[in-house]
């Protein structure tokens, strides 16, 4: 029996090896790209370690009390730290709030868990102050990380965790599995799997979120109509664009996947596109500018992705950076070629 996740199951099977041994840590650290599977892997880890009835050791029933509510994330026993909706940072406060959780006896559950979801984003002062419990866990408390990166992490963090690394799919693994599992058609899974790069959390989300797909195309919508406009509409344009710094640093995400793109097109390079449904605008854009100008483009705006997140003035940053794109001469849109 596995667990249901899709994909990582190496990691399944690693981590259900430890419930069936006995030989749990009390600490793991989930690492990979966001939309990997990292908060579905420790969910389900935290499902076969309190499950009420599992059917074998090392795995969850998924519909006794306990799994159903660990998967909502109602679980009295299971603390999330996050960063909050107000803040950019998990801070000092929190991880301090939750040592104290930590030290009470299970309320209900067999071990009391704590979930840190990107503690890459952890305060200097959150991490140090999450060292002490990783040196000095309660006896039935577990503490499961997730990260973009162990180098995003302090190496005295690390080296307390189990580190499981997680990496997206091989794309056309993923989209057989949305096909078999999630009865998708042919073309949507193959491009669900593309748009996702191979990570199966954010294959999933998407599926039924036709915001998301929107706002993906909203986003290629006007870098197509910066790369075909002068330079009053690329001020309007970042004008309005930069008014939401959740939603611009969302869409900057999407023009880098663009710009990466443009770099595998113009190198020639025999390598899987992310945005498949736009290949004929891609290859109409790479005829008129070289690798070097893509690869500047992408690099900038991973620059610029680091900065949003400091008080930099968000319509300044997108300014200079819609500038310094080429111009191209226009560039049809892939719904526009279709009505053509």
């Amino acid at each position: 029996m596995t667990w249901p996740i899709l994909g990582h199951p190496w990691a399944a099977d690693l981590l259900a090896n430890h419930i069936a041994h006995e030989s749990v840590r009390h600490a793991y650290l989930f690492c990979g790209p966001a939309g990997v599977g990292r908060r579905t892997l420790a969910l389900r880890f935290v499902q076969a370690l309190n499950c009420l009835q599992p059917p074998a050791s090392g795995q969850a029933c998924g519909v006794c009390r306990m799994c159903e509510q660990t998967w909502r994330q109602q679980q009295p026993d299971l603390h999330i730290i996050q960063i909050a909706e107000d803040a950019q940072t998990i801070k000092i406060e929190q991880v301090r709030e939750l040592q104290r959780l930590l030290a009470l006896s299970p309320y209900q559950a067999r071990y009391r868990i704590a979930l840190f979801l990107g503690f890459e984003k952890a305060t200097p002062g959150a991490q140090n102050a999450l060292l002490k419990t990783l040196e000095e866990a309660p006896e039935k408390a577990i503490l499961l990380l997730t990260a973009d990166s162990p180098d995003n992490l302090l190496p005295t963090i690390t080296s307390r965790c189990e580190v499981l690394r997680l990496r997206p799919m091989k794309i056309e693994h993923l989209a057989e599995s949305l096909v078999t599992n999630q009865h998708l058609p042919d073309p949507e899974a193959t491009l669900l799997a593309h748009i996702a790069g191979g990570r199966p959390g954010l294959a999933l989300s998407l599926i039924d979120n036709q915001t998301a797909r929107d706002e993906r195309k909203f986003w290629l919508e006007n870098l197509r109509v910066a790369l075909n406009g002068g330079i009053i509409e690329r001020f309007n344009l970042a004008e309005r664009l930069s008014k939401d710094k959740n939603r611009l640093r969302a869409g900057m995400r999407t023009w880098l996947t663009y710009w990466r793109d443009l770099m595998l097109v113009t190198a020639r390079a025999n390598a899987p596109l992310t945005n498949l449904d736009y290949v004929e605008p891609l290859e109409a854009v790479a005829t008129q500018i070289d690798f070097d100008t893509a690869r500047r483009a992408a690099s900038a705006l991973e620059a610029a992705l680091e900065d949003i997140d400091f008080n930099v003035n968000p319509r300044l940053l997108v300014e200079v950076l819609l500038l310094d794109w080429p111009k191209i001469t226009a560039v049809d849109s892939p719904a526009r070629l279709q009505a053509e």
